[in-house]
């Protein structure tokens, strides 16, 4: 198998697991107790978050742990809005956003709440005056994502900030995706709030985290016992929270060769397909993205066929995000970006990571073009373009 969805998920690191492993049975107590064994889970928990603290540039006790991305995407948002809506119930964000940020602006918006949906241009980047120009009174919180989980193009977070600060409103980034992936130094990146998952960057999935900075109080978005020092409530995720914290120590260690050496595979990846396929469509900023993201729209066939077509060639590959995947809708990321849904429908994700080899890369720049040069054959928009 050549596994080139990486930004879905990744497999975990062996060193990850190994260190994982013994939270699962030898140190299994509940890290909320108060005897000997349960003070040595917690002292790992906290351990963790000091890796992960490092890894980003904040305090520990501004990082709190969440069940993955998505809650944490959830809790920043609908806990901003609830507390603040005496304030105001506007809410800024953009149209590219992962459904964890869109589909919970759309449950606020049956709420009361309105929602600006800021467009991008077509390498899937905002304009930062039409944001500014969006901010009004009742603006009560902007969530923009750091980098796109489909394209790759990257967010100018700092600007963002900045503008967020002035205009005192508070600013939350999903950084799902950069995270253990790029440098990312929360203070001078300067959100308020700022989502993470372990699974991202070889770490165990099940566990994220939500920055909170020091000084912005929101309510808990989980109730019950009070872990996580009353923030988000829940039986504490040993294993998992071990599991990202030597995730997080490993990419702080790592992060720079990875990238030299990820880049260099997908660089040449990308060139072999321009090389090879024609009418094809490069998605994502030519510099500001991602550097294992490939997304390329191959005109007049479907992404689904692709897919199922690399599949039987032993290739894992998507068509745009991992939650969306099996849905038939062209991808909401590449229609904002202003293509058709004729193209659209035939976008093709590759991400890579470090365990992908340079023939692994040659494989698939060599089997690629004979799937599309196949598939065109037996389409009939194929056809009806000759």
């Amino acid at each position: 198998m050549i596994y080139m969805d990486y930004n879905a998920t990744t497999p975990c690191d062996e060193r990850v697991v190994e260190e994982m492993l013994p939270y699962f049975n030898n140190k299994f107590a509940n890290s909320a107790s108060l005897y000997r064994p349960a003070r040595e889970t917690r002292k790992a928990v906290e351990e963790a978050r000091k890796n992960i603290s490092l890894l980003v540039g904040v305090l520990p006790d501004e990082i709190f742990f969440t069940s993955g991305g998505t809650e944490a995407d959830n809790w920043a948002i609908m806990a901003t809005a609830l507390k603040f809506q005496s304030k105001g119930k506007h809410i800024i964000t953009s149209a590219i956003e992962h459904h964890a940020v869109l589909y919970t602006c759309k449950a606020l918006e049956k709420q009361g709440f309105e929602v600006t949906y800021i467009p991008v241009d077509n390498y899937g980047i905002i304009d930062i005056e039409q944001l500014k120009n969006s901010i009004r009174k009742d603006t009560i919180l902007i969530t923009i994502m750091h980098a796109n989980n489909e394209i790759g193009s990257i967010q100018p977070i700092s600007e963002i900030s900045a503008m967020a600060k002035e205009k005192g409103v508070i600013f939350h980034t999903d950084s799902v995706q950069t995270i253990g992936k790029i440098p990312c130094n929360l203070k001078e990146l300067g959100p308020d709030m700022f989502s993470l998952s372990a699974h991202k960057f070889y770490g165990p999935k099940g566990i994220g985290a939500l920055y909170i900075r020091k000084g912005l109080s929101i309510p808990p978005f989980i109730y019950g016992g009070g872990q996580e020092k009353g923030k988000r409530s829940g039986t504490t995720n040993v294993a998992g929270i071990v599991g990202f914290g030597k995730a997080a120590e490993l990419a702080k260690q790592e992060m720079s060769t990875d990238i030299i050496y990820v880049k260099k595979l997908r660089d040449t990846l990308e060139n072999k397909i321009k090389e090879s396929i024609p009418e094809i469509i490069l998605n994502g900023h030519p510099e500001k993205k991602l550097h294992n993201t490939i997304n390329v729209c191959i005109k007049h066939i479907e992404g689904e066929s692709i897919l199922l077509s690399l599949d039987f060639e032993g290739i894992c590959a998507s068509s745009g995000s991992a939650c969306t995947s099996g849905s038939l809708e062209p991808s909401h990321v590449l229609l904002a970006i202003g293509l058709p849904h004729e193209i659209a429908h035939g976008s093709l994700r590759l991400t890579l990571g470090k365990y992908n080899t340079m023939d692994e890369v040659e494989k698939v720049a060599s089997v690629l073009p004979r799937v599309v040069e196949r598939l065109r054959q037996i389409s009939p928009f194929w056809q009806d373009k000759k």
